[in-house]
């Protein structure tokens, strides 16, 4: 895991992309901590960096989408599968690597604290906990972003995927309002979801009759339940759309709480996500 690790932060240091990557980071964040901690004096970064979480809508396409994609195109991937290294240390490698990369500006961002110090008072433990929050949360959408940079051999697309994923779960507080806590809103959700479940099961397998399967059977049980004690989906759509909020689990953050409860959310999900590229890219090892 150890060459791979190295491998992969050489190559983003030796491309443009890590410097674009790092530019762009910069760039947003002076801009906010100047207008707001410097030219307005606010004491903490709180403001800053739940300003600009919108950040990672661009910055974490850049960063992710030739991590796996263009190894796929390039047939280099073949190099790596036929290797004798386990996938899940290829994997993790190349997820250390771009954890690595956005943790030099952070940093860098973790200066900025003592920069506001020379003017004033501040909350160390309330601005070290926010730029904490704002790591975490980067991490985990590099996590998605690699997973969904493993699903095809095309940089454009794999950007265009991992922007449309992080945009719904950026707007997702948004798209919990439209809904109500009704038992029969949520089993429609809960239908529509055991569908997604199943077209991305598919994706993953390519094999036909395990996904649908999978998905008639899940079906299956969710009428079944709903018609048997409809009260278990009463709020169940709002517990749903909360599991893909992850920028609503920054917010305590914010708030200058460490929040043991979003710590372990961030890294389960990043864990989840790095699960699955594993899984995806096995199945091309055996494929």
């Amino acid at each position: 895991m150890k060459a791979i690790y190295q491998r992969e932060l050489g190559s983003y240091f030796k491309s443009m992309i890590g410097y674009v990557f790092m530019f762009f980071i910069f760039l947003i964040v002076g801009i906010y901590f100047n207008a707001y901690n410097l030219s307005y004096a606010y004491p903490t970064m709180t403001v800053t960096l739940n300003s600009i979480t919108f950040v990672f809508l661009i910055a974490i396409p850049i960063l992710t989408m030739r991590v796996l994609s263009e190894e796929r195109k390039q047939k280099t991937d073949q190099l790596l599968l036929t290797a004798p290294v386990s996938v899940s240390k290829i994997v993790c490698g190349k997820f250390f690597a771009l954890a690595t990369v956005y943790a030099v500006p952070m940093a860098v961002i973790c200066l900025y604290p003592l920069i506001m110090r020379s003017f004033g008072a501040i909350s160390f433990a309330q601005n070290y906990t926010a730029i904490l929050g704002f790591f975490l949360l980067g991490v985990t959408n590099i996590a998605i972003g690699m997973f969904l940079s493993s699903l095809t051999d095309n940089q454009i697309v794999a950007a265009v995927l991992t922007f449309v994923v992080m945009f719904v779960c950026y707007i997702m507080t948004g798209i919990e309002s439209l809904f109500t806590d009704t038992a029969k809103a949520s089993f429609v959700v809960v239908l529509f979801v055991v569908l997604a479940f199943a077209a991305l099961l598919f994706v993953m397998t390519k094999n036909e009759v395990i996904s649908f399967c999978t998905g008639l059977l899940l079906e299956i049980i969710a009428i079944v339940i709903y018609f048997i004690k409809s009260s278990l989906y009463e709020g169940l759509v709002t517990k749903i759309l909360e599991m893909f909020n992850i920028d609503g689990h920054f917010q305590s953050f914010i708030d200058g709480t460490f929040d043991l409860t979003a710590v372990f959310y961030f890294i389960s999900v990043s864990f989840v996500f790095v699960f699955l590229t594993i899984q995806s890219v096995n199945k091309r090892r055996w494929s």
